[in-house]
């Protein structure tokens, strides 16, 4: 064999064992990687070629699937009770993705999680059957607040305080997410994509805007805690009206004949009085305020429900005049429903605050849990004495003050409103607040709430957090009392 051959033959050898060798490579060690790379067609194929599994309300699940026709893609999702239950489930579409416990849990319900697979089929890739995703929701509470809010643009959220579970979360205008589920609903979800509603946000969850004087009981909670009034009924030193620390501008109270001037936190809550919390807020601080909405959860840029929400906002690097504006929940605060709901219901747990979620457990096809959420899981936000302080003028409110139409007959409820500025100089409907908490004393039941009204179409002068919030807050607490 002559020089010439003999290099080619050696060329050749290299040439094969590089090729078995990058083959090798590919199988043994990206194999995992390019199947489950999201461009692989497989995958896709894969994750629709069964049923899918349900995610569950009540013991019902609110979910299911449905065979398709001219496509490789042999199941798609469907949905009971679609627009309902939107803000919880998300949805899963072939062409889409999947959002929310949709997306969150994506593995567990199309059977591709690897501990839903015996060791024998995680080396064979064998597709198991799926798993279910059981949720917290209460359905009566989840009807009593889409129906309460209707056609308002707006959330509302519900939480147990003992808890934690997370007993509705709605979110208006709703879509039905069976219409974007298959591989041909370009139209569809171009008409949600472009609509000026943004009925794919969710907004008890992801849309934080100014709490206005909701926020007022984190204030109060500040004041009592630091020692800056010894109760609710101790008078302040608030006069009425009140300029804003180093400036010429007045802030003036909604109602020019209530008794605010001087007025107690109890007082000062039950007619919503502007200048005490703006004052008391400037007198604690920025940093003592921030400390304690922090506790609360704001500025949290990691809550997790299991879906992540969006962090709520107590700004830094103010000046005294704008810590005052936050005391009333103006100027850079900005608040979730679901966050508003945290302030209620550590309020009305004696100060602890169950961590919220809205997934009791996720089970494999037999029933076996694979990941649990413990109820209850609770941290000290005031102190006992604080929190009966605050339940107190809260429900001063509810009986006296701007809160009356949250009245749950037979029950104990606590409630403050808010009406928030919206727009540059307050050019636009300002937006409607209400959170609260209730009790039965005789079953024990307790729930706590939080509604948003973004824009119900009603005049400006007819805005209001007693008028348009607290009527759906007090439907949602009658439900979950009942």
């Amino acid at each position: 064999m002559n020089k010439t051959i003999r290099r080619t033959s050696v060329f050749v050898l290299l040439l094969v064992l590089a090729l078995l060798g990058r083959a090798t490579w590919v199988q043994a060690y990206e194999g995992k990687a390019l199947a489950d790379d999201k461009k692989n067609r497989r995958k896709t194929i894969a994750q629709y070629a069964q049923p899918l599994g349900n995610i569950v309300v009540a013991g019902s699940p609110v979910t299911g699937s449905k065979k398709t026709e001219g496509t490789d893609l042999e199941y798609r999702r469907t949905y009971t009770d679609g627009e309902l239950y939107a803000a919880v489930t998300g949805y899963s579409s072939q062409a889409y993705g999947a959002t929310q416990l949709e997306g969150i849990y994506s593995d567990v319900l199309d059977g591709t999680d690897d501990r839903l697979k015996n060791p024998l089929d995680a080396l064979t890739r064998k597709q198991q059957q799926p798993g279910t995703v059981v949720t917290t929701i209460d359905p009566d509470v989840q009807k009593a607040a889409y129906r309460a809010l209707g056609d308002t643009k707006g959330a509302a959220v519900a939480v147990d305080p003992a808890t934690g579970r997370i007993l509705a979360m709605v979110s208006t205008p709703s879509y039905d997410p069976s219409k974007i589920s298959g591989t041909t609903d370009g139209d569809a979800w171009k008409a949600l994509t472009t609509d000026e509603d943004k009925p794919l946000v969710n907004r008890a969850l992801r849309q934080p805007l100014p709490p206005g004087s909701t926020f007022k009981l984190v204030v109060a909670a500040a004041a009592l805690e630091d020692g800056l009034y010894g109760s609710v009924d101790t008078a302040t030193e608030s006069p009425d009206p009140y300029t804003l620390p180093n400036t010429r501008t007045v802030l003036k109270n909604e109602n020019a004949s209530a008794p605010c001037e001087n007025a107690t936190i109890r007082t000062a809550l039950r007619y919503s009085c502007n200048n005490v919390f703006a004052k008391m807020a400037a007198d604690l601080g920025q940093d003592k305020v921030k400390a304690m909405a922090e506790k609360f959860g704001f500025n949290d840029a990691e809550l997790d429900v299991p879906v992540r929400a969006y962090a709520s906002v107590y700004p830094s690097g103010m000046d005294k005049a704008q810590t005052a504006l936050t005391g009333i929940g103006q100027f850079d605060v900005t608040a979730t429903p679901l966050q508003m709901a945290m302030v209620s219901a550590a309020i009305a747990n004696d100060g602890l605050l169950a961590a919220p979620h809205v997934v009791s457990e996720v089970v494999d096809s037999d029933g076996d849990p694979l990941t649990t959420f413990k109820d209850g899981d609770s941290e000290r936000i005031v102190s006992s004495s604080t929190a009966e302080q605050l339940r107190s003028a809260m429900r001063t409110v509810v009986e006296e003050g701007t809160g009356t139409n949250a009245a749950v007959s037979g029950a104990e409820v606590g409630g403050k409103t808010g009406t928030a500025q919206h727009g540059e100089n307050n050019s636009k409907t300002p937006y409607a607040w209400f959170t609260s908490y209730a009790k039965d004393p005789s079953t024990g039941k307790q729930v706590a709430v939080a509604v948003l009204i973004e824009d119900s179409g009603a005049a400006r002068s007819e805005v209001s957090g007693n008028g348009l919030a607290a009527p759906v807050a007090q439907k949602m607490m009658a439900a979950a009392l009942k």
